[in-house]
């Protein structure tokens, strides 16, 4: 197994990509409301600027600027993550599966307790407090330059479209472009 050693640069602005352990759901739009509420207790507990956000059914895309003291992005991905699976847990639980019918979850995903690992795929093993909704590790990039920022705040803004799922970027409800809108930085 290689060892990954992510940058530890204070005040940096990073481009996110952050999936579910099992693509093909839809258990980020179905439960945003848990998602954006696990994104507001983070943000309040540890602050970072949010320049741009689009979340899709299976996976979510995002822009952060850290404050100038404090580099670890991990953590807070960390309590995002944490927070949303405890609530869609506590919302869906059915006996032991994580939202199978709501969030139309695979029947074989199990919430992982006591080290039961049946049913996952391979590779995704959780520990003992992971339920198995999300992708261990997310994919990161610290921007380089005003270009390379403009890019991926671009590239948040418009993967919905990408995918097929709107024609339009601000058709996408699940987006930060709506607050860009507002604030007269992006023209539909």
């Amino acid at each position: 197994m290689s060892i990954y050693i992510r940058p530890r640069v204070p005040g940096a602005t990073v481009f996110f990509t952050v999936t579910l352990a099992h693509r093909g759901t839809t258990l980020l739009t179905e439960h945003i409301d848990l998602l954006r509420d696990a994104v507001r207790k983070t943000r309040a507990e540890r602050p970072f600027g949010v320049d741009g956000w689009v979340v899709l059914p299976d996976h979510l895309h995002a822009v952060w600027t850290l404050p100038d003291d404090d580099a670890d992005f991990s953590t807070r991905w960390g309590a995002i993550k944490a927070r949303f699976t405890m609530a869609v847990r506590a919302r869906c639980d059915d006996g032991g599966t994580v939202g199978r019918a709501s969030a139309r979850l695979p029947d074989e995903l199990p919430v992982v307790r006591s080290g039961r690992y049946a049913g996952l795929k391979p590779g995704l093993r959780p520990s003992k407090r992971e339920t198995g909704i999300w992708q261990r590790r997310f994919w990161e990039h610290h921007i380089r330059n005003a270009e390379d920022y403009r890019n991926h705040v671009r590239y948040c803004l418009v993967n919905p479209v990408k995918h097929g799922l709107v024609e339009r970027p601000e058709e996408w409800p699940c987006s930060s472009i709506h607050r860009d809108i507002r604030e007269g930085r992006f023209a539909a």
